[in-house]
């Protein structure tokens, strides 16, 4: 039996998710949005047996879904997550979960409270290459992590909402590369510093670079630095990764794909290294599809997703621990 679903927010990331809802034959039954002839408008588009509203609550009385899916801007997710969440639905939205920490633990205790699942699309695990690292890493073919860093640089023109926010940058985009840090290495955060910035040619009003230094669990360090307001000699949109073990090293670029070296002799100024060989992993639906199906199993057979909201707040943490480090010049505990 196919799952019914209310859409809330038709702009432009909806053009992402009908097709995946309509390949998975999800049942659209309403498409909510304040602005009532852009709800039409997808219903249109995507040829869909569904009614659009402006009022959430609304639709849900109306239509009684099996979740909901919240495409709507990170202001809006405390919102319209637990009002979902307090009618009784499970939730599956987009990335970062909400606006602020308070938001966000707002949100946990809702979803735990009416017994029901908030899952949040951090779609980068979804990913062949990101999921062979944490499968390499975990295997302990490098041993025990001490250090991981991660390169993201990118001129990234999106107009928008994003060129004027106050950390489009951490806030928006590096809340995939810190999740990735912890989806990788299986460490979560404790403390940061970090230094966000603008660089003079940026066409962002906010800080649209920053470095930041994490302290994790197990004694790891993880350095991140970024810019989405740097022209030439862009990275790959998952970041380019060095992961370091006291075995060897593991490396992931979108140019070169994942390669490392592992210790091989005990002699030597420094030591004899071997080609590592990485653990292969492909993945049945990538990105958003990818958690699409998570959303769906859960819903058919009660497993709980990666990234239910109780595990997320943790990658949320790390972003609102380096704004607060950055502006306070000093380094911060992550509390989640």
């Amino acid at each position: 039996m196919s799952k019914r679903v209310v859409v809330v927010g038709a702009g432009e990331i909806s053009k992402a998710w009908f097709p995946l809802l309509l390949e998975e034959k999800v049942e659209v039954s309403a498409v909510v949005d304040l602005n009532r002839s852009a709800a039409k408008g997808r219903i249109k588009e995507y040829n869909l047996a569904a009614k659009a509203y402006t009022d959430l609550s609304e639709a849900l009385r109306k239509h009684e879904p099996d979740f909901v899916l919240d495409l709507t801007i990170p202001q809006a997710h405390c919102k319209v997550v637990c009002s979902a969440l307090k009618h009784g639905c499970h939730v599956l939205g987009e990335k970062p979960m909400a606006a602020s920490m308070m938001e966000a633990r707002r949100m946990v205790r809702t979803a735990e409270g009416m017994g029901c699942l908030y899952m949040v699309d951090q779609s980068r695990r979804w990913d062949s290459g990101n999921e062979s690292m944490r499968r390499t890493v975990a295997s302990g073919r490098i041993g025990k992590v001490t250090a991981v860093n991660c390169d993201f640089y990118a001129g990234a023109h999106f107009g928008g909402f994003r060129e004027e926010m106050e950390s489009p940058l951490i806030l928006d985009m590096a809340i995939h590369h810190f999740d990735l840090a912890r989806f990788m290495t299986g460490a979560d955060p404790v403390a940061v510093y970090a230094k966000e910035f603008n660089p003079a040619a940026s066409w962002y009003s906010g800080d649209a670079a920053a470095s930041c230094i994490f302290e994790m669990t197990d004694g790891v360090i993880f350095t991140y630095c970024g810019s989405w307001c740097t022209e030439g000699c862009r990275t790959s949109w998952h970041g380019d990764w060095r992961i370091a073990g006291e075995k060897g090293t593991l490396l992931y670029t979108g140019e070169n794909g994942i390669s490392g070296e592992v210790v091989a002799g005990r002699t030597g100024f420094t030591r004899k290294v071997n080609e590592l060989k990485t653990v292969d992993a492909e993945v049945k639906a990538a990105g958003m599809h990818g958690a699409l199906k998570e959303m769906l199993a859960f819903l058919r057979s009660g497993k709980r997703p990666q990234t239910e909201a109780r595990d997320n707040i943790k990658s949320l943490a790390m972003v609102f621990a380096a704004i607060e480090s950055s502006r306070k010049g000093r380094r911060v505990l992550v509390r989640y």
